[in-house]
């Protein structure tokens, strides 16, 4: 990873073309990741994830949005449909034992789905604690509407993906659960107090606070900045995910491109390394959006760096559990979903 600049990218489709193959050699993104436009057949991907690699010229993480449930960039026919967090929640909820089994049994089998492609990061667990009324765009990806549910399975589900020998990501930091609007879309404004917030929203973050890598929320959450999203907030990350939470792995931002930040895409990319993530995350693949990325992300220097090698360096080795009975098992669970 040798003068690797503080970004993950994505493509535009099946495979790299000849500009985005020399952008990336010249460029030297951290990492990638994959959408629902780069997958048609497992080899297809497999020879992407390798294009990519070979562009950096090194091991480079890949990564994808592989939750279950509506949220699954990797489908039938070639993987199976998984069930939403919130079906692995309801479980739960009937059986708690089960319900842990459930979510870990899932991600094991996540994990052995995506580390046959060379994928070796999941943007996953989502951490987020919904409140009544708050926008789709979590809504039943969330495991509950409590901490201590989402804790429980947030936990199992890292746990799962680290036992197949990938890399977690929790997003999303410091709680997108309390967003009355679609980041996608426009800027949520949480006004809870930061009493609320703690209690409410804050502790699964807290209880995994020792992962090494979690994804940050477009969300701003008046009682501690009343301007800038959690993304681009000195006062969030330093106050919140850095001190209270005690967050100390890598940082890396939602995705630039979201119409809940401001300013063109360079603006959005230089507000996100000031405000203090480790990693601005770029994902549509547009190359002049691109372009303005590279202008204004640093090459990953001092704390970001170290823990960029922690990551690198702290990916766990597979266990030896036998895919088919873990499939079998999970399968069983979730015979009619």
């Amino acid at each position: 990873m040798t003068e690797s600049k503080a970004m993950i990218l994505g493509c535009s489709g099946h495979s790299l073309t000849p500009e985005e193959k020399a952008f990336f050699s010249a460029e030297r993104p951290w990492g990638f990741i994959l959408f629902g436009r780069n997958i048609s057949e497992p080899q297809q991907i497999s020879d992407l994830v390798a294009e990519m690699r070979e562009a950096v010229g090194w091991h480079a993480p890949v990564l994808i949005d592989q939750e279950g449930g509506r949220v699954q960039r990797i489908r039938p026919p070639i993987f199976q449909h998984y069930p939403s967090g919130q079906q692995l929640g309801d479980l739960y909820r009937q059986d708690r034992e089960k319900g842990v089994r459930a979510a870990w049994l899932m991600s094991r089998l996540h994990a052995f789905d995506l580390s046959g492609l060379g994928i070796n990061v999941d943007c996953l667990p989502v951490l987020d604690v919904p409140v009544e009324g708050s926008s789709n765009v979590i809504g039943n990806r969330a495991y509950g509407g409590d901490p201590a549910t989402v804790t429980a399975m947030g936990w199992a589900a890292a746990e799962g993906l680290k036992a197949g020998g990938l890399m977690p990501v929790m997003k999303h930091m410091p709680g997108h659960g309390r967003g009355f609007a679609d980041s996608h879309h426009e800027l949520p404004v949480v006004t809870a107090s930061r009493a609320e917030l703690e209690a409410h929203d804050f502790p699964p973050f807290v209880a995994m606070k020792d992962e090494l890598m979690a994804m940050t929320c477009h969300v701003v959450f008046a009682a501690i900045d009343s301007e800038r999203p959690a993304t681009t907030s000195r006062e969030v990350i330093d106050g919140i995910i850095r001190d209270h939470i005690g967050f100390k792995g890598l940082l890396l931002s939602d995705d630039t491109s979201m119409n809940a930040l401001a300013g063109t895409i360079g603006e959005r990319a230089a507000n996100i390394i000031s405000g203090g993530c480790d990693i601005v995350l770029h994902c549509n693949g547009h190359m002049d959006e691109m372009q303005q990325v590279v202008e204004n992300v640093p090459v990953l220097q001092h704390q970001s760096l170290l823990r960029a090698k922690a990551v690198l360096n702290g990916f766990p080795t597979a266990d030896n559990a036998e895919e088919a009975a873990v499939r079998a098992e999970f399968d069983e669970m979730f015979a009619t979903v």
